[in-house]
């Protein structure tokens, strides 16, 4: 009971481990803009929090799936950033994969998580990004 409880709910006053991952099509990737209280209004790559037990691209596939309706077949490692959010006492190491389709069609599939999907060119990102995306970006590297 106990081990449920604590699975379930998120324990802010130590980083939780976020996966994104980056699906790239087409020298171009996928991000949504998000809504609510955690980065309403700036963009980001699908993810989410690891689950407990979960792979890391267990983690990827099954956050991507669930936000997008796409199945993407995790290609390999990309980046890690370490983000605090320091406004909302809030603090996350997020672990980047890139990603290709392997089937299903582009939809918001979360309406009170996400506003709407685009492909945008890893250089031309839109504005705002979500803090862990102003990280990645600081590391001067690309997916593609």
């Amino acid at each position: 009971m106990v081990l449920a409880m604590a699975a379930s709910s998120t324990d802010w006053s130590r980083p939780v481990v976020g996966v994104a991952g980056l699906v790239v099509k087409d020298n171009k990737v996928l991000m949504g803009k998000r809504k609510g209280d955690h980065g309403g209004g700036t963009w980001a790559p699908p993810g989410g929090k690891l689950d407990f037990g979960e792979s890391f691209e267990d983690a990827v596939r099954r956050e991507v799936l669930e936000e997008t309706g796409l199945t993407v077949r995790v290609i390999r490692f990309f980046a890690v950033t370490n983000n605090v959010f320091r406004n909302e006492k809030r603090h996350s190491i997020t672990l980047f994969f890139i990603c290709r389709i392997r089937s299903g069609k582009l939809r918001v599939m979360e309406p009170d998580k996400c506003e709407k999907f685009g492909w945008f060119e890893w250089e031309s990102l839109p504005r705002p990004l979500f803090l862990s995306v102003k990280r990645l970006r600081e590391q001067r590297i690309s997916p593609g």
